[in-house]
Order: C-alpha cells, then sequence, then structure tokens
C-alpha cells in the first residue's frame, strides 16, 4: 500500500468511526457530545452537535444501525500543511429506528424520508490526527 493509499485509508477510517460515535450519541440522551471532538472538526462537528441536541429537544432516540457503501474517495491532496481527502459515501439508515425517549415507541416519519442518500465530506489531518470537518447529506438516492 502506498503512503497515498494509507492516508486515504486513515481519513475513511475516522470518517466511518465519526458516525459510529454519533450513532451512539443519537441513542443516548445523556452521552457527552464532546466525544465527537475526536472524529469532527469545525462545520461537522458543530452540525453533528446541533443534530444531537434537536433530538434531543424533541424527546427522541435513535437505535440501529448506520451502515456505509460505496465510499469513494473523490479528490485527495496530500501534499500540504493540512492534507485533505473528500469522500463521497452512500449512508444507510434503514435499519435506524426513531423512538420517543420516554415511551421507547416509534415516532411517526415523512413517507418520503431518505433512507440511503449520498453525502459529501472533507476529512483533514490536523495535528491532532484526522477529523471529519464537512459532511453533507447531498438529498439524492444512492
Amino acid at each position: 500500500m502506498s503512503e497515498e493509499e494509507a492516508m486515504q485509508a486513515e481519513a475513511i477510517s475516522v470518517y466511518q468511526a465519526h458516525w459510529e460515535q454519533k450513532q451512539a450519541l443519537y441513542a443516548d440522551t445523556d452521552a457527552d457530545t464532546d466525544a465527537l471532538k475526536q472524529f469532527a472538526a469545525a462545520e461537522a462537528l458543530v452540525g453533528s452537535k446541533q443534530d444531537i441536541k434537536r433530538m434531543r429537544d424533541a424527546n427522541q432516540v435513535i437505535t440501529g444501525k448506520v451502515s456505509m457503501g460505496d465510499q469513494t474517495v473523490t479528490k485527495s491532496d496530500l501534499d500540504r500543511k493540512v492534507p485533505k481527502v473528500f469522500l463521497s459515501t452512500c449512508l444507510n439508515i434503514t435499519q435506524w429506528n426513531v423512538l420517543d425517549a420516554k415511551t421507547r415507541k416509534p415516532v411517526s416519519l415523512p413517507s418520503t424520508r431518505l433512507t440511503k442518500y449520498t453525502v459529501e465530506s472533507l476529512v483533514e489531518k490536523w495535528p491532532q490526527g484526522w477529523r471529519v470537518v464537512r459532511d453533507r447529506p447531498m438529498g439524492k438516492k444512492c
């Protein structure tokens, strides 16, 4: 494996860990969202914390597993002070269950809700390690 391939693999690994951490936080209304700092920064960190706050304010939790398919490095710029890897991922949330946090009963969701959709992300290598800095759903099925 080349150095470039190794760095891209690290970026993908951190991206997956970022989503695993978010999944754990969606399921636990008391968990500390600062745990996300080891995987995310900037726009991605702020957005994730806002999503979790909205869920908690609505008294909802999510159980089940998120899965990621078709993870593709669309571009990388590794010869710079802050190396960057751009990813495109098919995020699959079909196994997620949105529940009322107190009753644990399913929450009604729109029938038009996308459960498999493309997300475009930017992962950068900061002094502390790789961090997801942008994670944007593209609003299209995959």
